[in-house]
């Protein structure tokens, strides 16, 4: 598998459509028949109204792999085309649909699936620094990036804080490009502010605030034993970390950076489950963008054949055991 998807073979775009289907099956043949579709938060419900029954559950299921296909697709394209991985592959991509597919919260319709866009957006745009020698309109940009993925999903205002870590990473202290990237954040907010303002909606702010309470996030122990599907995950980011360290200083200046991005987002979303009490699993989907581009850089690299077919087969097939038993 991991062979395959090594080559950059249009082909390849067949077999992951395939293997997004395949780690669906478990979840086609037992659709719950009350998927919650209210993938948007507070403040996106206040400015178009979105009936919660508005897809079936098997239209609900369809919609997100198509969304998760493209996003995975667009990924790949921006990891090859910034030669972020020295060669270009389809391994982005892979292991984008395979983190993804851990858990089966992650299958439907979700405010942070919807933000895995602007997700890979920013990362577009954090190349951006590095390249252009005038960063306060990519900074701008990049404000109104999240600014617009607080309005889906909330707690994506946590990435904010990648903005001023990658002006910090990439480029030279420069106080206008760090205002510049709050300005575009605050812009959103302003003119949401006054449409709020205009139709008698301020209470949304109020509700924000009471709901803004910090504590640590309850997560769903019914059912402890499917968390071991990250047991092969987890290996693998130990060993993708293990040999960037090895590569690292042989590496482009670029490359380098970029990965310390990364693990800084990886960071900030964890982060970012302390910020409302309501907390959904699937909220660790904003962690597929950089923890599928550090797992591709490690399946690129690895020379044992056998150890990292098997690596990935484990993960495909505890994916798998997971889905289709629910002990």
């Amino acid at each position: 598998m991991i062979q395959i998807f090594r080559s950059h073979n249009p082909i390849n775009i067949f077999w992951l459509v395939v293997l997004l289907f395949l780690l669906r099956m478990g979840l086609v043949f037992h659709l719950p028949q009350n998927l919650d579709t209210s993938f948007t938060g507070l403040f996106s419900r206040l400015l178009i109204a979105f009936p919660a029954k508005t897809f079936t559950p098997s239209g609900n299921l369809f919609y997100a792999s198509i969304l998760v296909l493209i996003q995975a697709l667009w990924f790949n394209y921006i990891v090859n085309n910034h030669n972020l991985l020295g060669k270009p592959s389809f391994l982005p991509a892979l292991l984008f649909v395979t983190v993804s597919g851990l858990f089966q919260s992650f299958y439907t319709l979700s405010a942070p699936l919807i933000c895995n866009f602007l997700m890979i957006w920013i990362l577009q745009k954090l190349f951006e620094l590095y390249k252009t020698e005038e960063a306060t309109s990519t900074a701008y940009d990049l404000g109104l990036i999240v600014g617009i993925g607080t309005l889906i999903y909330f707690p994506f205002i946590a990435i904010f804080l990648a903005i001023w870590i990658g002006l910090l990473i990439f480029r030279p202290f420069n106080w206008h490009e760090w205002m510049s990237g709050l300005m575009g954040f605050l812009t959103v907010l302003f003119f949401l502010s006054v449409y709020y303002y205009c139709t008698d909606h301020t209470f949304a702010f109020h509700t924000l605030a009471l709901s803004f309470d910090a504590q640590i996030p309850k997560f769903d122990v019914s059912r402890p034993y499917h968390y071991l599907v990250l047991v092969p995950l987890v290996l693998i980011f130990v060993l993708a970390l293990f040999r960037l360290q090895n590569n690292f200083l042989k590496s482009m200046v670029m490359v380098r950076k970029t990965f310390q991005s990364l693990l800084f987002i990886i960071l900030l979303v964890a982060a970012a489950t302390f910020i409302k009490t309501d907390f959904s699993f699937n909220h660790f989907l904003l962690g597929a963008v950089p923890i599928a581009t550090l797992s591709a850089y490690y399946f690129l690299y690895a020379t044992k054949k056998w150890f990292y077919e098997s690596l990935y087969l484990l993960l495909l097939f505890g994916i798998l055991y997971f889905q289709f038993n629910n002990f």
